[in-house]
């Protein structure tokens, strides 16, 4: 059998994603955020051509694809300049872990309506004092008769206020260690004890910053995620899919700011010829095109190794595309900026937003030193130094 870096049917939905991107715009998520809102249109239209939950079962109203698919998606959106960052947060993640883990009941209550768009579920494990350590989170989980009790603070929570829900990690007790184990709930957004604080950020998104305060925070014991024991391997489950997605965010901004330069590029005469002719502007423009084309690469992989069920080489792999797909990304948009001159620092063309957005991706979910960590350490066997 041959194998093919996207089959027919990644190529036609590419081409349907870009068509749907082009029809909204740069121009129209510029104004959703100067106006404080959401991108609802977008968002209702994607879910209603299936492209929200192309990666949930079909089972549960999805497309039956996996990550290779959704990541498809949110790269031409974001090539088309309006990339939805919550798609990271709730089909990605947390859809994807209610269908590898849920129960029954959570299956049908979230999927359809995560996969239609109807209902969004946002995601909290960044701590204050953990950051995205999940060994070293303090919000905790105890069990009162067969209830929890939720306890604890998050921090730079995406989309809290809109979202119908959050999925918690948390870290309850283990009966037979004593030690605290991850754990992930359900949490609804009008819970008593769950309280949010937007954060003021220099980041102009649609999709607003939180900190989330739990204070005694009562669920039932459906609220519980999958098995308490295997809470590792669950977080872990929806990880790898956010490190794939934001590849795919990054590569999607990456392609739409070298757009904007090249067509620049291509029409700026200064003299006698455009300035795309000249070396000095057209090579450090092809070598940013390269890097994406490399990032993306290994966002194919990782999406290909996570959808076969290889956990394992995924996380290998979803980190790599994560760090290659962030420093490819901040360096198109700054080549792409530079490009334009002062025209780059411009509202018109609308490039210097992205300075700042494209830092994202290397900051979040998971710094770039991190996953020099961890590739020190589980791909080169290097010794930890903490």
């Amino acid at each position: 059998m041959t194998t093919v870096l996207e089959t027919d049917e990644h190529k036609a939905l590419r081409a349907a994603v870009a068509a749907l991107g082009n029809r909204y715009g740069r121009d129209y998520l510029t104004k959703v955020v100067a106006a404080g809102a959401y991108p609802d249109e977008l968002w209702s239209e994607a879910a209603k051509l299936g492209y929200l939950g192309v990666n949930l079962p079909e089972a549960y109203g999805g497309g039956g694809g996996g990550i290779a698919e959704l990541s498809i998606v949110l790269e031409e959106l974001g090539a088309a300049g309006c990339p939805l960052l919550m798609m990271v947060v709730s089909p990605a993640i947390c859809g994807t872990v209610i269908a590898r883990f849920g129960t029954a009941d959570q299956k049908q209550d979230w999927l359809p309506a995560l996969a239609d768009g109807t209902r969004t579920m946002a995601f909290g494990i960044t701590e204050p004092d953990a950051g995205s350590n999940s060994h070293r989170i303090t919000t905790t989980a105890r069990r009162d008769g067969t209830d929890w009790i939720l306890t604890g603070r998050k921090v730079f929570i995406s989309g809290v206020d809109i979202a119908d829900a959050t999925l918690i990690v948390g870290r309850a007790e283990d009966a037979r260690t004593g030690k605290l184990k991850p754990c992930l709930f359900i949490v609804p957004r009008d819970a008593p004890g769950f309280e949010r604080r937007q954060i003021d950020m220099e980041l102009h998104g649609a999709e607003k910053q939180f900190e989330l305060t739990l204070d005694d925070v009562r669920l039932p014991a459906e609220a519980l995620v999958g098995d308490e024991d295997a809470g590792l391997l669950q977080l872990f489950a929806g990880l790898n899919p956010e490190r794939i997605m934001t590849a795919a965010f990054a590569i999607g901004m990456g392609r739409y700011a070298l757009s904007r330069a090249i067509t620049y590029a291509r029409e700026r005469t200064v003299w006698r010829d455009p300035i795309g002719a000249h070396q000095a502007i057209a090579h450090p423009l092809a070598q940013a095109h390269i890097e994406l084309e490399l990032a993306r690469l290994m966002m194919q992989k990782a999406a290909l190794l996570y959808d076969s069920g290889d956990d394992a080489g995924a996380g290998e792999a979803a980190n790599m595309a994560k760090y290659a797909a962030g420093e490819a990304c901040v360096k198109a948009v700054d080549q792409s900026v530079h490009t334009l001159g002062g025209n780059g620092l411009t509202g018109e063309f609308g490039l210097a937003s992205l300075i700042t957005a494209s830092r994202v991706a290397r900051i979040a979910p998971v710094s770039r030193e991190m996953i020099l960590n961890y590739v020190s350490h589980q791909t080169l066997g290097l010794p930890k130094s903490y």
